[in-house]
């Protein structure tokens, strides 16, 4: 709390991103229609942002838009299948985001710029295939390929732009249709190569998938920017997600940001997924973009993965190594997002008994903007489905962070098995709250919550564990929490615990 004197200035609020999807939603054509009945309720539960799935036309209305063919088709052309994309039509998405601006949502556009994927035709074009696990190294001779390299967007035709792309616009694709060959091409030219701004693993990172762009073509550039004023006059959205950043042209990104800013104003809110488990690499791309650019905390996520799938692991050193922990400012911390959900390719194994821990990381402490997985939230659809996680107790966490995460932040990380912090509270936030957590057995803490809260009964919100918690004189209290557990102690007549346990996770009877 504020000593007495200081200009009380409000607290600004904490902020809280939903990640809006996961990999195995149906390709009904109805998740815009559901996320607008659904925005209402996550903005009572403290969400403020919503980073959407790739809204561009992908190969196919099953695809989830990473296979993005044309950025110009938000749903709105009769291509690869259909009108809609796999989410919905671009009414739909239009929609959606009125309602999500209406309700006190921002939106955040997830933006993939390193590929076009489901071609319209083949094209000849000069290649050597290079070695996969070193791009730099040529593997054969110069010769020549019949590539899926040639958009037309014939659907489209020359609406909101006129370019159609060719061999020359990419850098390397990976199928050779003349012999059936999948390999990595490079693709010839004059002036022609992977780009130099990109990750050093591999050897060079550019190649990822499909197509490759290649952002030193002049007409991809002019393109691509253009696209990016498009897009702001169709979908009214705050800010954007950069998918897979490490692998194209980190000064082509800049000078897009830059233009963005110059062209529609400045205040966009920019992350990207740089998928690296390198603090250094990380720490370097967000120099080289001068600070303005958040990143994923990839090494946070590997940080609890290890530590969930440890017996009796240290989680004094749960921050160790992250980008929370070195660059909070410009970190996006997660527990799961669709890449390393369960059965994909980035799958990152977290044992259920540590989500809760992990979201209480996340959620109810000073650094870091948290990233709330869709998949935890309403559960997993597909072959193999999963209920939400944490017992259905992630909306209410992140209520918690809307109403009782503010103040000065005191950290217990003095055993190894059982940590916990405190939240003092400000002055026009004064609830504060006390979280503590064992990956072993039964724990407790003596803890200081402030004077301003002795007297007051605190209960754990999460109701795992029983009992109360009388503040003393002092302002400290004993607070408590089961085996492999958490629990989050509040006063028991604070503002707003009326509203827990009030969020609806059956999102698929909405549509």
């Amino acid at each position: 709390m504020e000593p007495p004197g200081v200009s009380r200035q409000p607290t600004p609020v904490n902020y809280t991103m939903f990640q809006a999807f996961e990999w195995y939603i149906p390709a009904d054509q109805k998740h815009w229609v559901r996320l607008r009945e659904a925005v209402a309720g996550l903005k009572a539960t403290g969400i403020d942002n919503l980073w959407i799935p790739p809204a561009c036309k992908g190969s196919s209305q099953q695809g989830n838009g990473y296979d993005v063919y044309d950025l110009y088709d938000l749903g709105e052309f009769d291509q690869k299948g259909g009108v809609s994309t796999k989410w919905g039509t671009k009414d739909d998405l239009v929609r959606m985001v009125q309602e999500a601006q209406d309700v006190g949502i921002g939106v955040y556009f997830d933006a993939v710029l390193n590929q076009k994927a489901g071609a319209d035709r083949m094209e000849q074009c000069r290649v050597i295939e290079v070695d996969p696990n070193d791009r730099t190294r040529a593997l054969t001779d110069p010769y020549s390929i019949d590539g899926w390299l040639g958009f037309d967007f014939p659907g489209r035709g020359e609406r909101y732009s006129s370019l159609t792309y060719h061999w020359y616009h990419f850098s390397g694709t990976d199928y050779n249709n003349a012999n059936g060959k999948t390999a990595i091409y490079r693709i010839l030219g004059d002036g022609k190569d992977w780009s130099k701004f990109v990750d050093r693993e591999k050897g060079n990172y550019d190649y990822l998938m499909f197509a490759d762009l290649d952002y030193t073509h002049p007409e991809v550039e002019a393109d691509v920017k253009a696209w990016g004023e498009w897009l702001y006059g169709q979908v009214p959205i705050n800010g954007i997600r950069f998918d897979a950043i490490k692998h194209y042209s980190g000064e082509f990104l800049r000078s897009l940001v830059e233009h963005l800013d110059d062209k529609i104003g400045p205040g966009w809110f920019l992350v990207g997924e740089f998928w690296q488990d390198s603090l250094d690499a990380m720490r370097t791309y967000i120099r080289n973009m001068q600070h303005k650019f958040s990143l994923f905390d990839a090494p946070l996520v590997y940080n609890f993965s290890s530590i969930s799938n440890t017996e009796n692991a240290d989680l004094t050193k749960v921050f160790e190594g992250t980008l929370v922990g070195a660059e909070p400012v410009n970190a996006v911390t997660l527990v799961m997002n669709h890449d390393t959900q369960p059965y994909q390719a980035l799958a990152a194994d977290i044992q259920p008994f540590f989500k809760p821990l992990a979201y209480c990381l996340i959620l109810l402490r000073a650094e870091g903007y948290p990233c709330v997985f869709y998949g935890d939230v309403y559960g997993i659809q597909g072959d193999r489905p999963l209920p939400p996680s944490c017992g259905g107790k992630v909306p209410d966490l992140c209520l918690a962070r809307k109403l009782y995460s503010y103040g000065e932040q005191l950290d217990y990380f003095d055993f190894p098995q059982c940590i916990g912090w405190t939240r003092l509270g400000t002055w026009d936030r004064p609830s504060g709250l006390a979280c503590i957590m064992s990956n072993a057995g039964p724990n407790e803490k003596w803890m200081y919550v402030g004077q301003e809260h002795r007297g007051e009964i605190w209960t754990d919100m999460l109701g795992w564990k029983e009992g109360q918690g009388i503040i003393n004189d002092d302002g400290w209290g004993c607070f408590s929490c089961a085996a492999v557990s958490v629990a989050v102690w509040v006063n028991q007549s604070a503002e707003g615990r009326d509203q827990l346990g009030r969020f609806d996770t059956e999102i698929y009877g909405r549509a």
